[in-house]
């Protein structure tokens, strides 16, 4: 097994066995930044200068009681959050969004939706903040997907603490730092991916008719390039290989449970599912399916959180 450094390490060296397939890909990772990163990814577009702006297993053991104790807690917390409205700043392709979307929808809190124009921003005029996605709780504005969904969570169940160490949190730094790194380079992945990705993300997003059309072909273009040069600063080989990998580590996590979370997903399991569902049926996430184990969880985890609670303006 490599030695790992960070993260990895302290984990190690708190003697909790390490899959040596999550080793690998940890010891790849950056330290989560404190903003959304600002590299075109899937539902972003390349800078406004070009075309006139378009663009494993850490297992944790804990009593079954204490579990229990857990999530009857946590349900007896979780009706004192009654927010009067939430409002999402989005694109809708953007895993980012996607996560907080996940962890709103499993949660069944209604919200709008605001389509956020990603050549011009006006939706966003009002913020200091210029990325995706923006949630604003009852005219108080969050950002960054993981400090949302964390700040949501407490105000849910302010009783429950979370550590650095646990299983949960680990898989959650997997996420940012790892998977969406590998979306990219696998829906860019040809010129025929980027245009089918590129047709869902102007069909979805809030464009005009000709902004549609110059952004499908400019950005997809645009972004077939820019994908050679994130498998390049990712250490990407082969990108399929490293999205059936990235798949197959997190089924090996689930270590035969339902879920990460045990009969229920936790926040690892709702991060996985946010930033996978917008690739699902893309050409890249279907293959992920049929190459990979990952497919029942995923139909487990479309059950379990539901029809989507947002409506759009």
């Amino acid at each position: 097994m490599r030695r790992v450094t960070g993260l990895a390490a302290r984990t190690i060296s708190s003697s909790v066995a390490v899959h040596p397939r999550l080793a690998h890909t940890t010891a790849m990772m950056t330290t989560i930044p404190s903003s959304e990163p600002p590299s075109p990814r899937f539902g972003g577009l390349p800078t406004p200068s070009f075309a006139g702006g378009v663009a494993g297993i850490v297992f944790f053991s804990a009593a079954a009681a204490s579990s229990l104790g857990q999530e009857v807690h946590a349900k007896e917390m979780s009706h004192k959050f009654n927010p009067k409205e939430v409002v999402l700043y989005q694109y809708e392709a953007c895993p980012f969004c996607n996560k907080v979307k996940a962890f709103l929808d499993f949660n069944k809190i209604p919200y709008k939706i605001v389509e956020v124009n990603p050549l011009f921003k006006k939706e966003i005029k009002w913020s200091d903040y210029k990325k995706v996605p923006i949630l604003t709780v009852d005219g108080e504005q969050l950002v960054d997907s993981s400090v949302i969904i964390d700040s949501l969570f407490q105000r849910m169940h302010p009783g429950i603490s979370k550590s650095e160490d646990d299983e949960e949190t680990i898989w959650r730094k997997w996420v940012d730092n790892h998977l969406v790194h590998i979306l990219s380079p696998n829906i860019y992945r040809s010129t025929s991916e980027a245009l089918e990705s590129f047709d869902y993300i102007t069909t979805h997003g809030n464009f005009s008719f000709t902004e549609r059309l110059v952004a499908k072909y400019a950005g997809a273009t645009a972004m077939y390039f820019v994908s050679k040069k994130l498998k390049k600063k990712y250490n990407i080989t082969d990108e399929r290989a490293a999205l059936y990998d990235a798949a197959e580590t997190w089924v090996d996590a689930l270590n035969g449970r339902p879920f990460l979370g045990g009969s229920r997903p936790n926040l690892a399991d709702l991060a996985v599912f946010g930033v996978l569902r917008p690739i699902r049926y893309l050409r890249s996430g279907k293959d992920m399916v049929d190459n990979t184990r990952i497919g029942e969880w995923f139909s487990r985890m479309e059950n379990t959180v539901g029809e989507p609670s947002g409506i759009k303006e």
